[in-house]
């Protein structure tokens, strides 16, 4: 009987094996995000899907942004559980996050909720630049307090309770 199993054994490394399927996955290349965001609007604040897609009982998304630099933006925190992953594409300024939202200003229509204002005080304030990466946790504040100039970054959000539209 062992020698029949180290038989089968020998017989089935011998054989070609087929590799495993490799996972899906959804590719969104440096170009396609760039023609992307050359596309949106320049004289507003766009964030906008390039894709979002199901990942087994969450969504992820990736989202190109651009921003004016006259457009800096009210302090945000969005009540939701989703976290964002900055990445800094063209341009640069500066972020803050954490602390407090002071300065209560009306929700524009058809953005995300969450308590808005003028500018957050006690976070923590950065510099980025091309390349950086910034992760900021769902209802955290954040607000870019200035910027160099127009800005580009892609924004990938992590959806745990799949509230975001598949893209």
């Amino acid at each position: 009987m062992r020698r029949i199993l180290l038989g089968l054994v020998f017989a089935a490394c011998a054989m070609p094996c087929s590799a495993q399927e490799p996972l899906p996955a959804t590719d969104v290349t440096a170009a396609q995000l760039k023609a992307f965001i050359d596309k949106l609007p320049k004289d507003a604040i766009t964030d906008s899907p390039v894709r979002v897609v199901d990942v087994g009982g969450s969504r992820v998304g990736v989202f190109g942004v651009f921003r004016p630099k006259t457009m800096p933006g009210d302090a945000i925190a969005h009540e939701t559980k989703t976290t964002e992953v900055y990445v800094i594409l063209d341009g640069g300024g500066t972020l803050v996050t954490g602390g407090k939202i002071v300065g209560t200003v009306k929700q524009p229509s058809g953005r995300s909720t969450g308590p808005r204002g003028e500018r957050i005080e006690g976070g923590v304030s950065r510099h980025v630049v091309p390349g950086d990466v910034i992760i900021i946790p769902g209802r955290t504040p954040h607000w870019w307090s200035s910027l160099d100039g127009d800005i580009r970054y892609m924004i990938v959000r992590a959806d745990p309770v799949g509230t975001m539209n598949l893209k």
